[in-house]
Formats: structure tokens, C-alpha cells, sequence
């Protein structure tokens, strides 16, 4: 393995290791009915979408990420997505995510989301740009809090290579 792929590899390790510990001891939100089970890792698509409205103002500025369920059966999912910055080259970059809520949304707090096939989930994604930056190209997003992850452009500078994230929610997270 190469010395960008073992960088990779710890900062994806990272990630992962702080989203299951978001979700462990989180009890299902489900009903008495039947639940879905965990959204498999292959089966989710992750983007970013501005959902029509603009998150910037005050040095901070902000995106949603949207994970959408492409597999055939219904799953759940929770917790927070495992965050990981990458610069040119997809050379790692220090990431340290803070779970709650961001200059923009309230976190909707730990609670399980059902994806019917096609239907997805949203995370609002903040970061500030005012002092030392780093310059990131992409962003690895760990949507289940397993190994796999997905690589998103992600072409911002962020300061300190902090990034806040809510936790998974079936509508946009907002500020009321």
C-alpha cells in the first residue's frame, strides 16, 4: 500500500470510529411493526445539494449532504456520517468533525431514518474559511459508519480542517 493509501486508510479509520461511536446505544426509533434493516453499505449513493438555499454568512459556509437508498428494498439508517477531508491528489488531510448543530441547522439528534428504494436522508455540513486553511478537493463520506465510503468533489477552503455535521434526518435540517 502506498503512503497516500495508508494516510487514507487511518483518516477513513478515523471517521469511522467517531460515527459508530455517534450511534452506539441509540435505540430504534421504529415502532412496534417490523424495521428495516441497516442500509448496506453499496446500496447508498452520497451527494451534496444547496437544496435551493444558500448557507453562507459570517465566515461560515455550508452545504447538505443527501445519501439516497439505490438498492431494491427498504433499509434504515442513522447516527452521523463519517467526515474526511482530501486535498489534490487525494492526499489526506487532519479532519476533525464535531457532531450537533452547525452555524445554520439544528441537529435533529441520533434517531433511525427509513429509506424506501430512491428516497434519501440529509445532513447539513458546515465549515468556516476566515483563518488558516486548508485546501480541500474532496470529501470521503461514511454514511453507515462502516469502512466503505464514498468520495465526493468537495473544492473549499476550511479552516483547520474543522467540519460540523447534523445527524442523518429524513428532511432538510433547519434552524427552527
Amino acid at each position: 500500500m502506498t503512503m497516500r493509501g495508508l494516510r487514507t486508510a487511518a483518516t477513513v479509520a478515523a471517521a469511522v470510529a467517531l460515527c459508530a461511536g455517534a450511534g452506539a446505544g441509540v435505540a430504534s426509533a421504529a415502532g412496534s411493526g417490523a424495521t428495516a434493516g441497516s442500509c448496506q453499505p453499496g446500496t447508498l449513493k452520497v451527494t451534496t445539494t444547496d437544496a435551493g438555499s444558500s448557507q453562507v454568512g459570517m465566515n461560515h459556509q455550508g452545504t447538505y449532504l443527501k445519501v439516497t437508498n439505490t438498492g431494491t428494498s427498504t433499509c434504515a439508517i442513522s447516527g452521523y456520517a463519517g467526515l474526511a477531508l482530501e486535498g489534490a491528489g487525494h492526499t489526506a488531510i487532519d479532519t476533525t468533525p464535531k457532531h450537533g448543530d452547525t452555524y445554520f441547522a439544528k441537529d435533529p439528534g441520533v434517531h433511525q431514518v427509513t429509506l424506501k428504494p430512491g428516497k434519501s436522508a440529509y445532513a447539513d455540513l458546515v465549515w468556516t474559511h476566515a483563518g488558516p486553511s486548508e485546501k480541500a478537493k474532496y470529501l470521503q463520506v461514511a454514511p453507515t459508519g462502516s469502512n466503505s465510503h464514498s468520495i465526493v468533489a468537495f473544492d473549499n477552503d476550511v479552516d483547520g480542517g474543522a467540519l460540523s455535521v447534523t445527524a442523518w434526518s429524513a428532511k432538510l435540517p433547519s434552524a427552527s
